[in-house]
């Protein structure tokens, strides 16, 4: 147990190495799942079958790595898709035009690109809000509202949301949907379907899979009738992942507890580095006591992922502009520059102009992501070198 925080779930590793993995469902009593290539299964007679008929509708290798996704929610059924945003597009599928969604403001950018340039057009409305403060969310709500999309912690600002006030808030309201982004946390930090979401989804690409070689996105439920319309969308749509793909993010659950707490350690010792450091105005972390929503994060998580973002500036405090953030992350060495996170690899990026560049201008200054601001996603590298190489890159960036 991190301290301040709540309790690990009791016997994570174990449903991340056994969930879905009895060796006497195969055959062969393989103790490692197979990867199933085959696109097409031979059937008993005309639509009499042995589970599987056409591998988009379903295929061994996926059913493993979705049985073993929802143990680590604590959820009845769990669904994964090409991409995080593919999870998105089914989740929005399951609207209709009319229908209208509150979403948190700092989201992903590619979250808001869709729910914007594409959601609107087909008559799905989206208001942006800061959930952060109750009040605002309370009015963002529409009496056609149908959806509320959270992050928690935000993309790129790390804002903590109250998970469980917002849904009780949202649920007052008939027939809204409570889906909560837990990319950044994973099932083995906060578990937000035990806060009172209706969804919880994942970018996989990220700390689920953790080894940087695989785009998927998942959805977990506890709802039989949300389960029943997503998986018909899931085949509808074709949104689904290779058989080869499910193989890797399941090998990769099997050391994530292991890689989650080594990220929360090394984040936190880089965070309190930072924190000290004379070229930086202000570091973001939810486990930093400075962090404005510090209480919140340890009542409702378990602990922090390797995720961090910081305002550059000089000595007399003026933020960095675009060129002294250019020549900080072009001076990295161990550090990475590169859009993504969650990989044993460590990452900076400049969200301004990298991952949130379709965020409109206007909303990126009211969000405060300037070009001053740097995302970190920490890996498992030797916490003393990564210290010691943002200070390299930091005091060359202003030399």
């Amino acid at each position: 147990m991190a301290e301040g925080f709540l309790p690990f779930s009791p016997g994570f590793a174990t449903k991340a190495i056994h969930a879905g993995q009895k060796p006497e469902q195969w055959s062969s009593n393989a103790v490692v799942p197979p990867i199933s290539l085959s696109t097409t299964f031979k059937q008993i007679a005309p639509g009499k079958h042995k589970g599987f008929e056409y591998s988009r509708s379903g295929n061994p290798t996926r059913n493993v790595l979705e049985e073993c996704i929802a143990s680590l929610d604590g959820a009845k059924h769990g669904l994964v898709f090409s991409t995080g945003l593919g999870a998105l597009v089914a989740v929005i599928n399951h609207f209709k035009a009319g229908d209208h969604v509150v979403s948190v403001d700092d989201v992903y950018g590619g979250t808001g690109r869709y729910l914007t340039e594409v959601g609107e057009k087909f008559g799905v409305e989206t208001t942006y809000v800061d959930a952060s403060d109750i009040e605002k969310f309370k009015a963002a709500i529409r009496p056609n509202t149908k959806l509320v999309w959270l992050e928690s912690p935000t993309n790129p600002t790390l804002k903590v949301l109250d998970i469980k006030k917002i849904a009780e808030i949202a649920h007052k309201h008939k027939d809204i949907i409570v889906v909560v982004d837990n990319t950044f946390l994973t099932s083995y930090f906060q578990r937000p379907l035990e806060l009172g979401a209706d969804i919880v989804m994942y970018s996989l690409t990220k700390y689920m899979n953790g080894h940087s070689d695989v785009v998927m996105g998942a959805l977990c439920t506890n709802r039989d009738d949300l389960h029943e319309s997503l998986r018909y969308l899931q085949n509808a749509l074709g949104i689904v992942p290779s058989p080869f793909d499910c193989y890797l993010v399941n090998r990769g659950l099997k050391t994530l507890s292991l890689r989650m707490k080594q990220h929360m350690s090394n984040s936190l010792k880089v965070a309190h580095f930072l924190e000290s450091h004379p070229l930086v105005i202000k570091v973001i972390h939810p486990g930093l006591p400075s962090h404005p929503q510090y209480e919140i994060s340890r009542k409702q998580s378990s602990g922090c992922s390797g995720m961090l973002s910081f305002y550059m500036g000089n000595k007399d405090g003026k933020p960095a502009t675009l060129e002294e953030s250019t020549k900080f992350l072009q001076s990295l060495k161990i550090f990475s520059l590169a859009e993504s996170l969650g990989g044993y690899e460590s990452l900076a990026e400049l969200p301004s102009i990298m991952t949130h560049a379709s965020v409109p201008p206007e909303r990126r200054e009211l969000l405060g992501i300037n070009d001053s601001l740097i995302r970190v996603s920490v890996g498992l590298e030797e916490a003393d070198d990564l210290c010691n190489d943002l200070d390299r890159a930091l005091k060359a960036a202003f030399a």
